[in-house]
């Protein structure tokens, strides 16, 4: 008689996701909040969606928090305590021990996992640990890498480098965002004993989507026929708002605005708002820049459709939400020729990329599309097309059968 072979294959159904330097839940666009929070907490619930319980760990900042903050069924913040609230970023390797116990107690305690997935090498250094002592898989999403912020002038202490090696030494997958990230990697690291997964991150499109710009300005108290230039994202060297300053003076358009949305970051942060400031002054533009508090992720959409170009000029991105995000939204990007924006603008397609990030070829592409409106409006046309490309939740697809798959496969060894 013929035999049939049953093949039983285990379903992960429940996720740790590290967060540990900052929270899915914090206001993006200011201190160490941006698109990781929007992606931490966007994939999370879509996996959720999906039939994957998630349990994100995050360090506790503020006595007021609870415990633990159910999102929506199936994905829950767990805010661990470890070390003072106010610990600065550059000192939480002294917590790393703290946290990975508290961790460890909760994942042999009430939250219990099939699989450890780190967002950043801080987090990464905890998994590590935790994958040895828990037996379990372990997924790492470094999203800035040391190597390719040098690369950018971005330079970061020698121990950080050391991390991210021994990170990549022992992780089963390691997560990128597209295919121009992948190449910088293997370029930059070699070929990994891990999977490397290309999870491009999403965008919510019942929230950015093309809408009316009269309305957009309207609610933003924007005039209507005034050019409108826009910059989101944290006050930070690493995203050189200041190009975007530079480029409007290149501009040379007196009636022309740039919205500066985002708050300070990092260590650098004050002086880089204070550096920006200086500059505003210095070129003679304090009628045309307008600094803006950082802003509720969804109220961010308004913002995108009230601009005629959205500038992009960071010295690195390992994706580049704000300009997905803008596209969705049917509006063209300016982009520094970096990392993932590589793959997200088509250049004289949906946007622009500009060559080491100059700030007269920003001013020139932005002349060209407010300069030609039926240009504009075909580049924005297609960059929206391009963006339903995008989902949180095919991105949690792809992420649950690796989870799957990684959960029959032998564990990847140290060394």
């Amino acid at each position: 008689m013929p035999t049939t072979r049953i093949v039983f294959q285990l379903v992960v159904q429940r996720v740790a996701v590290l967060s540990l330097h900052t929270s899915p839940l914090a206001q993006p666009g200011s201190g160490d909040s941006g698109g990781m929070n929007v992606y931490v907490r966007e994939l999370s619930s879509a996996l959720s969606h999906a039939g994957v319980d998630c349990t994100t760990f995050t360090r506790r900042t503020s006595a007021e928090q609870p415990d633990v903050v159910q999102v929506e069924p199936g994905h829950r913040v767990v805010h661990v305590t470890a070390g003072p609230f106010d610990l600065p970023k550059e000192q939480l390797p002294s917590i790393l021990t703290e946290f990975g116990d508290a961790v460890r107690d909760h994942l042999r305690g009430d939250f219990p996992a099939d699989v450890l997935h780190a967002n950043y090498f801080l987090s990464g250094l905890v998994a590590h640990r935790l994958k040895h002592e828990l037996d379990l898989p372990f997924v790492s999403t470094f999203h800035t890498l040391a190597k390719v912020k040098a690369e950018g002038g971005d330079t970061e202490p020698e121990w950080r480098h050391r991390a991210e090696m021994e990170i990549i030494a022992c992780a089963d997958a390691i997560c990128v965002s597209c295919t121009e990230e992948e190449s910088q990697f293997r370029r930059l690291y070699g070929d990994p004993k891990g999977r490397v997964e290309i999870v491009a991150p999403g965008v919510e499109h019942a929230f950015f989507a093309p809408g009316d710009r009269r309305g957009a300005r309207r609610a933003l108290e924007l005039p209507f026929d005034a050019p409108v230039l826009l910059f989101v994202g944290r006050i930070q060297p690493l995203k050189s708002p200041d190009v975007a300053v530079r480029a409007l003076a290149l501009l040379a358009r007196p009636d022309a605005l740039l919205l500066v949305v985002g708050g300070a970051s990092g260590t650098e942060g004050d002086h880089e708002v204070a550096h920006l400031q200086a500059l505003v002054d210095e070129l003679g533009l304090t009628q045309q820049v307008r600094f803006v508090p950082p802003q509720p992720h969804h109220i961010l959409s308004t913002y995108y459709r009230a601009a005629d170009v959205v500038l992009v000029p960071s010295r690195s991105e390992s994706f580049g939400l704000v300009a997905l995000e803008a596209s969705a939204c049917g509006v063209p990007v300016v982009a520094a020729g970096v990392g993932g924006l590589l793959t997200l603008v088509d250049h004289g397609e949906t946007g622009y990329l500009v060559p080491d990030r100059d700030p007269a070829l920003f001013a020139h592409y932005a002349r060209e599309i407010i300069d030609h409106p039926s240009h504009a409006a075909a580049l924005g046309a297609r960059g929206a097309v391009r963006a339903t490309r995008y989902t949180w939740g095919f991105a949690a697809a792809r992420l649950r059968r690796l989870y799957a798959d990684l959960g029959v496969r032998e564990r990847v060894a140290c060394g």
